[in-house]
């Protein structure tokens, strides 16, 4: 939390790893501290992942996501301001908060999504998409339209996606397809390619690319 009464502004983080269970919320400590220094309060949540024993996948994953989010509105705090909530993620963690955006049934409304290099072509994405969904798009097909972004356009609300074309773990290609795609919906969505672009740049806070989402997520 800022310091002072708020209410303030605020952002759900979710942390990247592909989904994997030695990657935790820890990833993203750093930006979440730079961003209450900005005003925000931030809700930096967890889920099961695949491996040791977490049983993450098809659903629960997305299911703890989702009971994370909601669970902002049983808080009752007056600091918060649930009419500002934006949702934030890096590589695997975008991919769930587009994921996240798209949900029309929770408690907590989302107002905006920042996608940084983003899994947000589950298709592309690998083996390690195809264990957190149990399979690949023509052997879940149901699945891969309830959970990849790409299948989720419009999600109606504004986009921020930022990757870098030197991103050597999750193309940037494919948060162009995805931009293409969202804008060819009707969604507002904007790309940013900030330089250096590598992949782990966005849970540094003292790199351009956090800078950027900083202060598009700190915007009034």
């Amino acid at each position: 939390m800022p310091d002072g009464d708020g209410p303030f502004p605020v952002a759900i983080a979710i942390h990247g790893g592909y989904w994997q269970a030695r990657y935790t919320k820890r990833l993203e400590k750093p930006v979440a501290v730079d961003l209450t220094r900005r005003g925000v309060a931030v809700w930096n949540i967890e889920y099961r992942r695949l491996g040791r024993g977490q049983a993450g996948g098809w659903p629960a994953t997305f299911d703890d996501v989702g009971a994370a989010i909601d669970k902002l509105a049983e808080l009752r705090d007056g600091r918060l301001d649930l009419g500002r909530v934006t949702v934030f993620g890096h590589s695997a963690g975008g991919q769930l908060a587009l994921w996240a955006s798209a949900r029309r049934d929770g408690a907590v409304r989302i107002a905006r999504v920042c996608a940084q290099a983003a899994v947000c072509d589950m298709a592309s994405a690998g083996s390690a998409a195809r264990e957190l969904m149990g399979g690949a798009p023509d052997d879940v097909p149901e699945r891969y339209a309830k959970g990849d972004p790409m299948q989720l356009v419009p999600l109606g609300v504004p986009i921020l996606l930022v990757h870098g074309a030197q991103d050597a773990t999750v193309p940037v290609k494919r948060s162009r397809r995805f931009a293409e795609a969202a804008r060819a919906a009707g969604d507002d969505v904007e790309l940013i390619e900030p330089e250096p672009g590598g992949h782990r740049v966005h849970v540094d806070p003292r790199s351009k690319a956090w800078g950027i989402a900083a202060s598009w997520i700190a915007s009034p």
